[in-house]
């Protein structure tokens, strides 16, 4: 039957955690006989069990020839005011002939703060959390977490609700993290870190969601290897990480790093192959090698870096002299370019930009210069035109006049 409160299933989760935290901060359940535990700052008050209300009692406490400024007696009770660090230790009352009546061992602390929580899933599978307190207690902790599966679909509610909610399980040999097992890559959970201690409890809730934890381990098995009668090529290969399922759907790619050993920056390379071969080696000059992957599809973030691999491309025997002279003076002038530049840049292996930059820059200034010749062409042209119509008038009139000139007058006729 549905329940008739929304989210019923999130507050019993937080009520449970909330029982589980009091019941912790029961001194007894922390199997800890004759403590007593007490917050900085406040006042604290031992009792005299066995000491009856009307008798006259003393305290003393171990290793001191005094009781802490301020403290007061009252009713057999030991109070001290606004307690510090210092404070603790172990303190018995006495009866008036100086018999024992009681031990306690004073303990004081902090309340918990909210601790820090971060998760990764290193598959599509599990996912694990790591937590650190955020304030020093100075008293025993323990830790209480659980998570729960959100954005449930309604048949999912009815056929087993339980089951996408539990406890995050804690690893005795990992203090500091738990593991949800068999989670969906495809969900979001929430996740709820509670540190308790003889004083209290306090919590962090987490959402995550798996695509955004998503950290492979780094790849195993790293081979750099030199490639016979190739001076500048070394092959690389390497195998998944055994933490990551071999699923068809679920792949990685994979970001290769090279470098001289005398040189500090890395050259960087992608493939979504097990192997690549580099083709810009030094000849002679062992070469470090890394490799880190990540989701195919680029969900989450990349791994960590591999261990390291090393390697030294074979030598040229056919090169001249000249060419030998011509590669040792690069070498040298990368070496000293390296001692130089403590943090220098990346190799870029493309100037694609500047090209482009160049090219633009021409392509502007020829723009101008054709603009400049055709104006001057057009003023050419229009002054040559004006010239040849002022040369074209004259020539006419005369045409004209010399006809006139020829036709018969009227009073020879």
């Amino acid at each position: 039957m549905r329940s008739p409160i929304p989210g019923l299933g999130k507050v019993m989760v937080f009520l449970a955690a909330a029982l589980a935290s009091a019941s912790l901060a029961i001194p007894e359940a922390w199997g800890e006989e004759g403590v007593q535990y007490g917050q900085v700052g406040t006042d604290v008050t031992l009792s005299c069990a066995g000491a009856h209300a009307s008798s006259m009692v003393q305290w003393r406490r171990a290793g001191a020839t005094a009781l802490p400024e301020g403290s007061d007696i009252h009713q057999g009770d030991l109070v001290l005011p606004h307690v510090g660090l210092a404070a603790a230790g172990i303190y018995s009352c006495h009866s008036e002939d100086g018999g024992l009546l009681h031990t306690v061992s004073l303990r004081l602390g902090y309340l918990p703060g909210v601790p820090f929580v971060s998760c990764r899933a290193s598959d599509y599978e599990n996912f694990s959390c790591s937590w650190t307190s955020s304030v020093e207690t100075f008293l025993p902790t323990k830790y209480i977490t659980t998570y729960r599966k959100k954005s449930l679909t309604g048949e999912e509610k009815r056929r087993n609700k339980n089951r996408h909610m539990g406890p995050c399980l804690q690893d005795l040999s990992r203090p500091g993290t738990c593991t949800v097992h068999g989670s969906e890559f495809w969900s979001s959970y929430r996740l709820n870190i509670t540190e308790v201690n003889p004083l209290g409890s306090s919590f962090r809730l987490l959402d995550i969601t798996m695509q955004a934890i998503i950290k492979p381990d780094p790849p195993e098995g790293l081979v750099v290897e030199p490639i016979p009668l190739a001076p500048r090529r070394l092959h690389v290969s390497w195998k998944y990480p055994s933490s990551w399922p071999k699923e068809p759907h679920f792949q990685l790619r994979f970001r290769l790093q090279y470098r001289p050993v005398i040189h500090r920056s890395w050259s960087v390379v992608e493939t979504v192959n097990l192997s690549e071969v580099i083709t810009d080696a030094f000849a002679g000059l062992e070469h470090v090698v890394q490799v880190s992957a990540k989701d195919f599809l680029d969900a989450g973030n990349w791994s960590e870096w591999s261990a390291e691999a090393r390697a030294t491309p074979v030598r040229d025997l056919t090169t001249t002299a000249s060419e030998e002279t011509t590669r040792d003076t690069r070498l040298e002038s990368l070496a000293e370019e390296s001692s130089q530049a403590p943090n220098p840049e990346p190799i870029n292996h493309s100037d694609s930009l500047e090209k482009m930059a160049v090219l633009v820059s021409l392509g502007i200034f020829a723009f101008f210069v054709l603009a400049a010749v055709l104006v001057i062409t057009i003023l050419i042209w229009l002054r040559v035109r004006k010239h040849s119509k002022d040369k074209t008038k004259p020539h006419n009139f005369l045409v004209a006049a010399t006809h006139l000139k020829a036709l018969p007058s009227e009073s020879g006729c």
